[in-house]
């Protein structure tokens, strides 16, 4: 199951229905519009910018601009797809930086940095498992930075959410052979570094996620009594963390791991924020 969850529209003609109303000024199918929309784009933008918070604002702001150009759409694409290009260029263009990505962290560099301070056992106790879980959550958060933007958005796209070659290359505004070559630079980056690393991908590679947690910890990334992304709130009938995990052991592949994170849902405060800015009477939407 793909990292893209979403309450779906019963069918083609029903989306296209509701997207008429919203953009007439319709505040139930505006309502609709935004719980599809909401989740996927904030998994979007965590896997873009890495930190909830920064994730939290990123989403607050694709989703006002989708909802203003609600009467742009021709259901040329599905309105998730749609609002993912929207999504894409917003985050693509986006001042912010991840602390990885502004030091301009390599992969060569991140795998000297997993490789100092691991420990020679696994690290133990009542929370061990959901600690070595927010370990490898956030480390594979921080290994898509190590791409450029262009590369792990092309990468999220294709691997993580398993657009196909056809709609990614519709989101990124290119053409489905550029498209692959660039998913393909990403991938062998990404499969390179996880075969010399990762002890899920590779048994023989020398990190464990278990024996990262007390430099984690000590560290700052991983804090023990607020897991950020092991205990992230999901979308209703997404998948658990658990279940992320069971897929992940199942594939053992770089791609299923770098998938396997749960089908995070957006903090509801900052969609609250959104449904106000609608309720106020003042948001422009295209006719």
């Amino acid at each position: 199951m793909a990292d893209q969850y979403q309450p779906p529209f019963a069918d083609a003609e029903s989306e296209t229905a509701v997207v008429a109303r919203a953009a007439a000024g319709d505040e139930e199918a505006l309502e609709e519009v935004v719980r599809h929309l909401q989740d996927p784009l904030y998994r979007l933008a965590l896997r873009m910018v890495n930190r909830p918070a920064d994730a939290e604002d990123a989403t607050q702001e694709i989703l006002l601009k989708a909802l203003a150009a609600l009467g742009t759409w021709r259901a040329e694409a599905r309105l998730l797809t749609w609002a993912y290009r929207i999504g894409v260029n917003h985050l693509l263009n986006l001042r912010r930086q991840s602390p990885q990505e502004a030091a301009g962290l390599s992969f060569d560099e991140f795998r000297d940095g997993l490789a100092d301070g691991l420990a020679t056992a696994d690290h133990t106790g009542p929370e061990a498992s959901v600690l070595a879980t927010e370990v490898r959550l956030t480390c594979t958060q921080a290994m898509l930075q190590c791409l450029g933007r262009q590369e792990r958005v092309a990468f999220v796209l294709g691997e993580v959410f398993e657009l196909s070659s056809t709609e990614a290359a519709w989101v990124l505004d290119v053409t489905p052979a550029a498209y692959r070559k660039r998913l393909e630079r990403a991938r062998t980056r990404i499969r390179g570094f996880m075969d010399r690393t990762c002890g899920l991908v590779n048994p023989e590679a020398f990190c464990r996620c278990s024996r990262r947690v007390d430099t984690a910890v000590r560290r700052g990334r991983v804090d023990p009594r607020r897991p950020a992304l092991a205990r992230h709130p999901v979308t209703p009938g997404g998948r658990s963390v658990q279940q992320a995990e069971d897929q992940m052991i199942r594939l053992h592949t770089a791609a299923a791991v770098l998938r396997s994170h749960p089908d995070y849902a957006a903090p509801r405060a900052r969609t609250d924020a959104v449904r106000q800015v609608l309720e106020s009477g003042r948001f422009p939407l295209v006719e």
